[in-house]
């Protein structure tokens, strides 16, 4: 109860179920998860993933086939949904926007919809658009389009956003203009989860993280928990006089391809110094001589790369 009452979001073994019948399938299963107050939490996934599925359900857009999702400590999705809406914002994937309105127009509708909006002027200056406010929708570039997005998923000061993929198109300058803002909406004290692609843009923002894979969170917590469980890499190249079976390195992973050698290790200090320890006493030149710690790219494709498939609705107790 208590992780419940301190969070904004708490879901408990929660299944989406698409079909009936024999024709079933679980895109979300048994997925559990909390994020609490002023906390970005990034939900990462290949395509398929269920990381959409997940995002609807936790909006309220569909009721779970099984178990629980609470929204500000005991509130329902669904059921509560008119008491949680004016404290939410969502930037979904695409937006619905009138091609023929300008961005003002565009900011200025919707804001009459909205409850507690903030001035147009102000939620322009903050999506970085104030400077494009007399164009027209259909003449703005992808990585504006979705700057227009933000600043409609923000027009409500939001106690939670969801951002759907926020810097899907833009150029690398939008990507860190749009973290930016992102950092600002959680110093005002924003809950944020976010969806998105980007590993570095999860690495760069996210207090903690998920990866789901085939429907499951396959790993959870924050980046440096997730990497630690994730081993490193030594590579080097060794002269034609000795092979990987010489190296002092047992019961760690060794590959070799010609004079290549590759040590995957779970304890990068200890074996690099016992290689170079190595190397001088026999001198031996370790030439291209890298170490590179475990990341959250290495990390991801690992589980992304698991090719267990459940069973079109199977459900494990």
């Amino acid at each position: 109860m208590a992780a419940v009452e301190s969070s904004h979001i708490h879901a408990q073994d929660v299944w989406r179920r698409y079909g009936s019948g024999k024709k079933t399938f679980d895109a979300v299963r048994g997925v559990s998860f909390t994020v609490r107050p002023g906390e970005l939490f990034a939900l990462l996934g290949t395509n398929g993933a269920g990381k959409t599925s997940t995002v609807e359900l936790l909006e309220g857009l569909a009721v779970p086939h099984r178990g629980s999702i609470r929204v500000f400590g005991d509130l329902d999705p669904v059921t509560d949904r008119p008491r949680i809406r004016p404290r939410t914002g969502t930037m979904l994937q695409e937006g619905g926007f009138i091609s023929h309105l300008t961005v003002r127009e565009s900011v200025r509708m919707w804001a009459e919809l909205t409850s507690r909006a903030r001035p147009v002027d102000q939620a322009l200056e903050l999506a970085g658009l104030a400077h494009r406010h007399d164009v027209m929708v259909q003449n703005l570039s992808g990585g504006e389009k979705r700057r227009l997005d933000l600043a409609v998923a923000t027009l409500s000061r939001p106690d939670l956003l969801f951002l759907d993929e926020p810097t899907a198109g833009m150029d690398a300058e939008g990507r860190r203009a749009t973290w930016e803002l992102i950092g600002r909406l959680r110093e005002q004290g924003s809950t944020i989860l976010l969806t998105t692609h980007y590993l570095e843009e999860a690495e760069s923002l996210a207090d903690h993280l998920a990866i789901m894979h085939r429907g499951r969170i396959a790993a959870a917590g924050t980046v440096a928990r997730i990497v630690a469980d994730h081993p490193s890499t030594l590579s080097f190249t060794l002269d034609g006089r000795w092979t990987a079976r010489d190296l002092p390195v047992a019961g760690t992973a060794v590959e070799q391809h010609g004079g290549r050698v590759t040590v995957t290790t779970g304890q990068l200090q200890k074996d690099a110094t016992r290689l170079l320890t190595w190397a001088e006493e026999h001198d031996v030149v370790l030439e291209r001589f890298t170490a590179r710690p475990a990341s959250l790219e290495e990390a991801f494709i690992r589980i992304a790369g698991r090719d267990e498939a459940p069973g079109a609705g199977e459900e494990d107790e």
